[in-house]
């Protein structure tokens, strides 16, 4: 069985802002799902950065509905 491959269509330190795209991405029926990626350096304090995961195949799709909803959000 062929495994799916995920791609990052999203990527924030924000988890309320990862939540609102991936609602975006449940209404538009696209599957996908959050990874976390916990990036230390010396210097700083441990972050974690938040990724929206998507099938390969739902890749295009997926930029669509974030560009839209940037797009709508960048006049407020």
């Amino acid at each position: 069985m062929e495994r799916n491959t995920r791609v990052s269509v999203f990527e924030s330190d924000n988890p309320s802002e990862i939540q609102l795209i991936k609602s975006k991405l449940d209404d538009a029926q696209i599957t996908n799902c959050v990874e976390n990626n916990y990036l230390t350096f010396t210097t700083t304090p441990t972050a974690t950065s938040l990724k929206v995961m998507v099938n390969l195949e739902d890749e295009k799709k997926a930029f669509e509905v974030i560009d839209t909803y940037i797009q709508q959000n960048a006049n407020q």
